[in-house]
């Protein structure tokens, strides 16, 4: 075990001493006094009467780090009080993930487990069962149940449903445990088994169930369907995977066979991915030539010019959506468009992350992401935060030092203009045409999740009186477009909702609340109901209807057609 550590160590020492020269480098000169922007070659004594021996470059500095963490590592081993037990792994780890830290706040290591899940993410799979699973309670009791199988999943074949309770997994009881560790129990090597005990929902019968875990699909764009005559919506939430550019383009066909003639493009909560993905995707709606990003990198390596090479690019008129949560790969795709004024951008100003991450495989199946570039949209903004405070609470929430404070969350970095003239500003994100709060919801409504989703359990398993048309326990009916007769909400299912409620010596306490509710309330069942009819891609479909954010973005399709046309009018009237 410490010679595999050792090996795997140099080379990453190797990697410490130049990355340093990489990323300062890059760092304005404004930044040199703060903790990110300290060059190199500036050392610091922790004791002023130690004798240090001082730092050089090149192999002779390997060595010496090498030998220094090899000797604190023997120190640790044969003083340390637990010296004995020590998981290499762990302090492995955290050496390293305390050197990349002081760097910048993307790039990362990965330990073999991690690396190997990063790469799977990246295939738009994992491997388990295919079930989305969730922790509700009653009273004290705190269990894991299921919530939706997904198509063509070992969970969905083996007839798992909405609302039955996880009871154990390989014979190790699972009540009070979090779903997330409920999850880490059933994941594991695709072809393995496991068997997980449930509580029927529909019976109350305890039944284990064999499952060999497969891999298990998640397309990253997993719907599409018209939100209106003429208006087509595309879910593109998830990131950008190795086939996201492939899935969009056959997404806008489908939409355009059923009469589309503008389209919302759903980038919130898109934590981004391959930038290839990101280029092909600009390059669908971007005619050949122009530019989709500059890429910079350090001292002139990785630098380029990314354009589109498409001669024929979809002209329907495009309206994106963005929060603060929109990040990297989609940035892209949005800072693109709205350069060149291609779409309208609605929602919350983007995460702002402007850097670009190479992923380094390394020994004993561990791996890096580093920071090899810095990317610029094609007006040149620089759209990364700061990260200058070397805080990363403050970088993750407060958005850097470069968001106002306003609660707006404007961007004030410097200011470019678009293809026709209008001012779009660097320094925070994409900035949207369209500032729209998202939907909330209150403390009251949170603490309803429970209730609610006991009560659409029981009305989905025919439990409920009156509510037998409301029966959903028959094979789930995947890649059902939702229609408006699907689960209707009315006074019968509020009244049997508050009676259920009345009932229950844990939640009559919300019974003051339920009118002032209601609109959430029915929103909630009906979201319920569906997956368990047709799974998680229809039962979004409940939660677009009465979205603030999409609302916007339908109401300001003609002006994203305008735009459109006044960018290509620019163009063309170029010499």
């Amino acid at each position: 075990m410490k010679k595999r550590f050792s090996l795997a160590l140099v080379a990453l020492i190797t990697l410490s001493l130049a990355i340093p020269i990489f990323v300062f480098a890059q760092q304005k000169p404004t930044q040199q006094g703060s903790s990110a922007g300290r060059t190199p070659s500036r050392t610091e004594p922790v004791n002023p009467n130690t004798t240090r021996r001082p730092r050089v470059r090149g192999s002779e500095a390997v060595t010496m780090v090498s030998d220094d963490f090899k000797e604190a590592l023997a120190i640790i081993q044969d003083k340390y009080v637990d010296g004995n037990k020590l998981n290499y792994n762990d302090v492995y780890k955290s050496s390293m993930m305390g050197m990349l830290r002081v760097l910048d706040p993307h790039s990362n290591y990965f330990d073999r487990a991690e690396f190997e899940e990063l790469k799977t993410d990246q295939r738009s799979e994992y491997f388990g069962i295919g079930a989305s699973i969730q922790n509700f309670s009653v009273g004290e009791s705190v269990d894991t149940y299921i919530t939706a199988t997904f198509d063509h999943s070992p969970a969905a074949k083996a007839e798992l449903r909405f609302g039955d309770r996880i009871e154990a997994v390989d014979g190790l009881p699972m009540h009070g445990k979090s779903s997330a560790e409920v999850r880490d129990k059933i994941r594991g090597p695709r072809g393995s088994l496991v068997k997980v005990t449930v509580m029927r929902a529909s019976t109350g019968n305890i039944q284990t169930v064999d499952i060999v875990r497969d891999a298990v699909s998640q397309p990253s764009v997993p719907d599409a369907y018209m939100i209106k005559p003429g208006v087509g919506y595309i879910d593109m939430t998830r990131g950008f995977n190795f086939d996201t550019a492939e899935l969009l383009q056959e997404r806008i066909e489908k939409l355009h066979k059923r009469g589309m003639n503008s389209l919302v493009l759903d980038l919130r909560n898109n934590p981004g991915g391959f930038l290839d993905q990101a280029l092909n995707v600009a390059q669908i709606f971007l005619p050949q030539g122009q530019v989709i990003l500059t890429q910079k990198g350090r001292n002139g390596q990785n630098d380029r010019v990314y354009r589109s090479s498409n001669p024929d690019p979809d002209r329907t008129p495009l309206v994106i959506l963005v929060n603060d949560y929109t990040a990297s790969a989609s940035e892209i795709v949005a800072g693109a468009m709205q350069d060149h004024d291609r779409a309208m951008i609605v929602g919350q100003t983007s995460f702002g992350k402007g850097l670009v991450q190479s992923i380094i495989p390394l020994p004993e199946g561990a791996g890096l992401t580093l920071t090899s570039a810095k990317y610029f949209t094609p007006s040149g903004r620089l759209i990364q935060r700061d990260y200058s405070d070397g805080g990363w609470y403050s970088y993750i929430y407060r958005g850097g030092t470069l968001r106002d404070t306003n609660a707006q969350g404007l961007p004030i970095g410097p200011a470019s203009r678009t293809d026709t003239g209008r001012t779009v500003y660097g320094g925070g994100g994409i900035t949207p045409d369209e500032q729209v709060k998202p939907q909330t919801i209150s403390n009251v409504q949170f603490r309803m999740r429970d209730p609610l989703f006991f009560f659409s359990r029981d009305v989905a398993n025919g439990h409920i009186t009156g509510l037998d048309a409301y029966k959903a326990d028959r094979t789930i009916e995947f890649g059902h477009e939702l229609q408006a007769t699907d689960f209707p909400m009315n006074d019968t299912v509020f009244n049997a909702f508050k009676d259920y409620v009345a009932k229950d010596q844990n939640w009559k306490v919300f019974a003051p609340t339920l009118e002032k509710n209601r609109s959430f309330i029915e929103e909630q069942i009906r979201f319920y109901l569906a997956t368990a009819a047709y799974g998680t891609v229809a039962s979004v479909q409940v939660l677009t209807k009465d979205d603030p954010q999409i609302a916007k973005a339908v109401e300001v399709v003609p002006r994203a057609r305008d735009l459109a046309m006044a960018a290509m009018r620019a163009r063309l009237s170029q010499p």
